[in-house]
């Protein structure tokens, strides 16, 4: 299972990066030094120069392939103004000024890292509708981590989680479109069909039945 890690954390090193991390070797089992993680703060000159120039750097097209090209995306911004960074916005703006179906179907784990409890809502009220409205498919639980969680079992139960889900859907999604490309770059997207008025519309035989989700969620949990 391909899966790439977007951290829009700013410090060296990052409690948010650190966090992508984690969700992604217990998604893996894979060493976190082994996972691909994109790090936002090293893009963020490119991703400017895109909104005035309208083209990518190498280095922001080849981020923007990866996260296309994955089977699963985790997806960790820190609390600015008590939703998602500016940065992290951008990213997936750019993303989708160049493809507007880049994340259709793709499974995301979305998470967030702040100082206080309070922002926890974060989760719901900006990133889930963030990535609804690419058409992602996002899994059901969302892993928030404040300060004071850090090395408490709570956030530790969170991320296997949350990892399990994403795991189970990616697989599930995978199976159900035979391991192929769907159109859309990403190996465990679900199809999307081009062209004329069928663009907004998913290929039904790629789609997995919502019960088969479920009980692949239930049995992974």
């Amino acid at each position: 299972m391909s899966v790439v890690v977007v951290s829009a954390g700013l410090s060296v090193p990052s409690s948010t990066r650190l966090l992508g991390e984690r969700l992604a070797a217990a998604a893996t089992g894979q060493a976190p030094s082994d996972v691909r993680v994109i790090e936002l703060r090293d893009l963020a000159v490119d991703i400017a120069h895109n909104f005035t120039s309208g083209f990518p750097a190498p280095s922001l097209a080849e981020a923007m392939d990866a996260v296309t090209g994955a089977d699963g995306l985790i997806v960790v911004t820190p609390v600015f103004s008590a939703s998602y960074s500016g940065l992290f916005k951008s990213f997936f703006d750019v993303l989708g000024v160049r493809d507007r179906e880049a994340l259709a179907g793709k499974p995301v784990l979305i998470a967030a890292t702040g100082g206080t409890p309070r922002h926890s809502l974060v989760l719901e009220h900006a990133l889930r509708p963030l990535f609804a409205h690419l058409r992602a498919v996002v899994v059901p639980t969302g892993v928030y981590a404040a300060s004071q969680d850090w090395g408490d079992k709570g956030l530790d139960a969170r991320i296997e989680r949350a990892a399990g889900e994403l795991a189970a859907l990616t697989g599930a999604l995978s199976a159900a479109s035979g391991g192929t490309d769907g159109g859309t770059g990403g190996g465990g997207a679900i199809s999307v069909t081009r062209g004329g008025a069928a663009d907004d519309k998913f290929d039904a035989r790629n789609v997995v039945p919502f019960e088969e989700q479920l009980a692949a969620l239930r049995s992974a949990g």
